[in-house]
């Protein structure tokens, strides 16, 4: 008979835990009642030199984490993020390599008009050169 009881008492259990969950994941009443262990940290937390986990499980912490943000509301219980990496990957060779290549196709650009400027001095420096000879002859 006690078995018999507690069939029906589980049952009304049943019933009133599946109209709790009807409107959707009781997250309001979940995020109340761990909000004191959800603000000690992700994992657990350090207390009296003995690490404590925390009373929510990662896959219930995350849950309620995502009714939370499909609700539009604010999380605000995870660690900062950090830094993005600002080093380069790969060989510093190799970047220079390139940079000089590219700076080679730009100077090669210029050739044309740097030779052309390179045959006046020249030529203007000859004549001068030699004026300067034909005055020390005299």
């Amino acid at each position: 008979q006690s078995s018999r009881a507690n069939t029906m008492t589980g049952g009304k259990m049943a019933a009133a835990t599946a109209a709790k969950w009807a409107e959707g994941y009781p997250w309001k009443e979940k995020l109340a009642k761990y909000k004191g262990e959800l603000s000690k940290g992700v994992w657990g937390y350090w207390e009296l030199g003995a690490w404590k986990p925390l009373g929510i499980s990662g896959r219930q912490r995350a849950r309620l984490r995502k009714e939370v943000l499909l609700a539009g509301e604010d999380w605000a219980y995870d660690p900062p993020r950090g830094e993005m990496r600002t080093k380069r990957k790969g060989h510093k060779v190799d970047r220079i390599a390139a940079e000089k290549r590219a700076n080679t196709v730009e100077l090669m650009k210029k050739m044309p008009q740097m030779l052309l400027d390179y045959k006046l001095r020249s030529n203007q420096s000859s004549v001068v050169h030699n004026q300067c000879r034909a005055e020390q002859s005299l």
